[in-house]
């Protein structure tokens, strides 16, 4: 499958327009009760890799570990998640994407999630497990 170039998204942190819409802090325009809070609630499983990985990143954002958890490859997965309580996720770059489709079995998606003084450069890999997806492990980008 090719892969998709980036394409402008959002950037607010959730909140961070008092009054104005706010779009969910995975970069979607959407509210994050319809884009990434019905799969943290259960309503939903995210259906692609990439779906999944703006999730996961959200969950990070709002420090949500049960769903980190969840989420995590049983062969990978830590006992649980440490945050540091001195990062401040601002913005999640989707790179590019390999596969992870509902007609793929594993995908990639390579990212830069930013925080206050820094970012992280990654490209994750996926698996469907069970019918899901979800996060095995990735390689830190230089």
């Amino acid at each position: 499958m090719s892969r998709r170039s980036p394409q402008p998204r959002a950037r607010r942190a959730a909140g961070s327009l008092p009054g104005g819409p706010v779009g969910c802090p995975c970069g979607l325009a959407g509210p994050y009760e319809a884009c990434c809070g019905r799969f943290h609630g259960g309503a939903a499983a995210a259906p692609t890799a990439e779906a999944l990985m703006r999730s996961r990143y959200c969950a990070f954002v709002r420090r949500d570990e049960a769903y980190l958890l969840r989420t995590w490859h049983p062969r990978t997965r830590p006992a649980r998640v440490e945050f540091d309580p001195g990062t401040r996720w601002t913005g999640l770059e989707i790179l590019g994407t390999g596969d992870g489709s509902a007609f793929h079995s594993t995908g990639t998606v390579t990212f830069r999630a930013s925080y206050a003084g820094g970012s992280l450069h990654e490209r994750s890999r996926f698996e469907r497990l069970e019918g899901a997806w979800v996060y095995v492990d990735g390689d830190f980008a230089e």
